[in-house]
């Protein structure tokens, strides 16, 4: 669990990057319409969260660094017993502050009063604020037609001579590095991961239905985690449907001799899981699944063995794609190096955390605390075969700890799971 302390700690570093004289404005976000007078689930944006621990809509965290002194505040919707009725509790002061560790927690009315205090210099003991920080990521939604990017201008067309610079990168970089208390969080995602895939396997067979299996992924995850969710949409793939990479629509029916492609993950804390297993639908691999499975899994402990502070993930992907074309070519399954580009067309890693996707540059060198994924794969269309395994990695101060390494996934781990099932 995240505490007030930690939230207060990130802010501190948030604060330390901030020019005197600044202000940095920041907004849990607003559900996205999806449809006549419906919305998308509300998901807060995660920037805002990792800096205060809440998660309602329609709140803004304000960062004031002037005259020597670190200020902030926390906006929040005020009570309103008409709209509890409809949609049910919201936070209160007394949680906001206490989540968050924010003393000044205000109703959300008050921002623009804030702001133009501020920024306008009619409230002297503020200072001199000359810049803006605003989180200017794409398409992040402050109102139903209100962007960052629209409130952005609309600041520099009312108060000339402010400067407003995105802090997006800011926070980024901090949220690169993962505490012992958001591993632990990542650490429960994974378990809850690892028992839904056991529960997929506990099912899988010829003449399921992909979104069967899917199906009881989330149940499981969802009893296991009390209802948080998945990490992302999961991906139930079965025969040629694994080879391609976002197989959107699990709708297929599994066939005997297929390899099942799961790509999914459980979240917890909105930190989140990401793993990949390929398992055989009948139990056991055939001479030529298992040659492929192979590669793919030794690919993956290679890439493992070569991650560490240091390394950058432009140099574990390059290490992939060297290492899966000289075995398929070794195995007779390319006849030229060049070829593995038609069957590997991913990158192998990524950065894991708030985001399954956490933002993160492929050039800059890992160091200790970051979370990464090793996902090889093979994806073979003319075979009807695709494979992908994916761990979660944590990068340590010598080398990296396989989050994921309880995830069964070696070959005669699965076909013993399968014997002893029938058994």
């Amino acid at each position: 669990m995240i505490t007030a302390t930690e939230y207060a700690a990130r802010r501190a570093k948030i604060f330390n990057q901030m020019k005197e004289g600044s202000i940095a404005i920041l907004f849990s976000g607003v559900a996205k319409k999806s449809t006549a007078d419906e919305t998308y689930p509300f998901e807060v944006n995660r920037n805002f969260y990792y800096l205060t621990g809440v998660d309602d809509e329609d709140c803004s965290l304000i960062l004031m660094n002037s005259e020597g002194e670190h200020r902030e505040f926390l906006l929040i919707p005020p009570f309103d017993p008409n709209k509890e009725k409809w949609y049910g509790k919201r936070i209160q002061t007394s949680e906001a502050k206490e989540i968050s560790g924010i003393k000044n927690v205000l109703f959300n009315s008050a921002l623009n009063a804030r702001v133009d205090s501020a920024l306008s210099g009619s409230f002297s003991d503020f200072g001199d604020i000359k810049t803006v920080y605003l989180d200017l990521e794409s398409e992040l939604k402050i109102a139903e037609a209100t962007s960052t990017h629209d409130y952005r201008d609309n600041l520099v067309r009312i108060y000339q001579g402010i400067t407003v610079e995105d802090i997006y990168p800011t926070i980024t970089r901090c949220r690169m590095v993962k505490s012992k208390a958001e591993v632990d969080e990542l650490r429960e995602a994974i378990e809850h991961t690892r028992m839904g895939i056991l529960a997929v396997m506990a099912q899988a067979r010829p003449e399921v239905k992909e979104y069967e299996l899917a199906d009881t992924f989330l149940h499981t995850i969802n009893d296991e985690s009390g209802y948080q969710g998945t990490a992302f949409n999961t991906i139930m793939a079965a025969g040629v449907h694994a080879t391609t990479l976002h197989y959107p629509k699990p709708m297929g029916t599994v066939a005997k001799g297929d390899l099942i492609l799961m790509d999914l993950g459980a979240r917890h804390g909105y930190y989140n899981a990401d793993i990949s297993r390929t398992i055989p639908a009948d139990g056991e691999f055939t001479d030529l699944q298992r040659t492929i499975y192979k590669i793919v899994l030794d690919c993956n402990k290679a890439v493992a063995n070569f991650a560490k502070p240091g390394v950058t993930i432009a140099e574990l992907n390059s290490l992939t794609k060297e290492f899966l074309a000289s075995e398929c070519l070794a195995k007779g399954i390319i006849t030229k190096k060049e070829d593995i580009g038609n069957y590997y067309f991913h990158s192998v890693s990524h950065h894991i955390g708030l985001d399954t996707h956490d933002p993160g540059e492929r050039a800059i060198p890992l160091e200790a605390g970051n979370v990464i994924s090793d996902e090889p794969g093979l994806y073979i269309k003319e075979l009807g075969i695709g494979v992908r395994i994916e761990d979660d990695l944590l990068i340590t101060p010598t080398s990296c700890e396989v989050l994921t390494e309880g995830v069964i996934r070696e070959i005669d781990d699965i076909e013993r799971f399968y014997k002893d099932r029938k058994e």
